[in-house]
């Protein structure tokens, strides 16, 4: 059996020009297929029957707002998707998606945009990822709590493991403008167990963590020891259930791009970025006068071109 990994690598070979659906069983034939095989209870049920009669909309739909629609819980929609044979919700809604994506490229007058390539539907799952997190945004407290409790911490300690790097890489480089201890830790084992103990020995009282998929075994480890040692953990990740989430003292769910061979991050990017408004907010003092000395030293060294 092929990993999810080679699975997506064969299905997002990018092709050129539009491409058409290939001709195949209907959607409703398809979703029945799909959910018919397992015995579901009746609250399952009732998710399946509800992504059959509104696929087109409902494969877009993250937890939350599928849970919501159903009037069932998130927990309720993780277990059903482990039901019907996927490894979790994300998953189903990547299955659910290409169903309903041929549904629309198969519909009369269906415009360009439903028939896009490969490279544009995944484009298209972001813009949609970003959505969610603009409906998220409706309510800013939470990000605004948790950017003023990381503004405080001192020493701020921010961890990414893997795939994970990259974002704490960015974040950290950021903090660092506006905070004056960001300590990066994106090894994991002893080395991130030194790095989490220092960190609240010398008097810090927050890790800001990122778990992308997939999630990995180190750093759910590293959350427990963040713990074990008195930190608090904020968590960046891409489901708002599991066992990192469990580990998290806030944790904020924001959807990953799947399309691709290898997944992309717009969301968790601008939820990195608010929080990192948040923590200016938080010190507008402090933040102001670490810039400008910042620039002056810039200056100095001419770090930056001319443009």
């Amino acid at each position: 059996m092929p990993s999810p990994q080679q699975a997506r690598a064969q299905a997002s070979a990018i092709t050129s020009g539009k491409t058409a659906p290939e001709a195949g069983a209907a959607p409703t034939s398809q979703l029945r297929e799909l959910f018919d095989g397992p015995r579901l209870s009746p609250g399952q049920r009732r998710i399946a029957q509800y992504l059959i009669e509104h696929i087109t909309e409902a494969a877009f739909l993250s937890i939350t707002d599928l849970a919501e629609r159903v009037g069932v819980s998130q927990p309720s929609v993780t277990r059903f998707a482990a039901a019907v044979g996927f490894s979790g919700y994300p998953a189903l809604r990547e299955k659910l998606q290409s169903i309903a994506l041929s549904t629309l490229g198969s519909a009369p007058g269906t415009p360009a945009e439903a028939t896009s390539n490969e490279l544009q539907a995944a484009v298209d799952a972001e813009i949609e990822n970003l959505e969610n997190l603009r409906r998220d945004f409706a309510d800013p407290d939470e990000v605004i709590r948790v950017g003023r409790a990381l503004s405080k911490s001192a020493p701020l300690t921010v961890l990414g493991l893997r795939i994970s790097v990259s974002l704490a890489e960015y974040f950290a480089y950021a903090a660092r403008r506006i905070h004056p201890d960001v300590r990066l830790v994106t090894r994991g084992g002893s080395v991130a167990y030194d790095a989490l103990l220092q960190s609240r020995e010398a008097g810090g009282t927050w890790v800001l963590a990122f778990g992308m998929p997939r999630h990995a075994q180190e750093t759910l480890t590293a959350l427990r020891v963040a713990h074990s040692a008195g930190l608090r953990v904020a968590l960046i990740t891409d489901l708002g259930l599991g066992p990192l989430a469990d580990e998290a003292d806030v944790t904020f769910a924001t959807g990953t791009g799947s399309r691709l061979v290898f997944d992309s991050y717009a969301a968790p990017v601008v939820m990195s970025a608010a929080l990192l408004q948040a923590m200016t907010d938080a010190d507008p003092e402090r933040t102001q006068a670490r810039l400008e000395e910042y620039e002056q030293v810039a200056d100095q060294h001419q770090f930056f071109l001319k443009d």
